[in-house]
């Protein structure tokens, strides 16, 4: 994948291998179908969605896996058992090309991550300004 100024994500998604385009179309799908209010982006070249003004959560094709992030420390918790059998870096959670996508799981880490984001932004407006 020799591109890295991609326009949309279907443009990104087409710049894969062909037997990774499926897999992150079902990723894709999953995470519209849990944020229907997100805006689909590309941020860092990468898809993400957005929604409250920042960025919610993205996802990666890579040659062996494909990857979701932010894996925040709050979510990761939350899903531990069922992150267990994949492997996880700082911020990262690959998922192999080799197995079925989980689609429920990533639903569930799309609207845990809606949930921080919309927490820390209601936070921030109710918080009491520095003088």
């Amino acid at each position: 994948m020799a591109k890295t100024d991609f326009k949309s994500v279907d443009e990104y998604i087409a710049a894969q291998p062909e037997e990774v385009q499926g897999i992150l179309e079902r990723v894709r799908g999953v995470i519209q179908k849990a944020l229907p209010d997100a805006e689909e982006v590309i941020s860092y070249q990468i898809p993400a969605f957005k929604q409250y003004g920042r960025d919610v959560i993205y996802f990666a094709g890579w040659k062996k896996h494909f990857s979701l992030y932010p894996a925040t420390g709050k979510a990761v918790a939350a899903l531990k058992d069922e992150l267990a059998p994949y492997e996880r870096s700082k911020g990262t959670i690959r998922f192999p090309l080799t197995e079925p996508v989980p689609m429920e799981l990533i639903a569930r880490i799309a609207k845990l991550r809606a949930k921080e984001v919309a927490d820390r932004v209601k936070a921030k407006k109710v918080a009491p300004k520095k003088r």
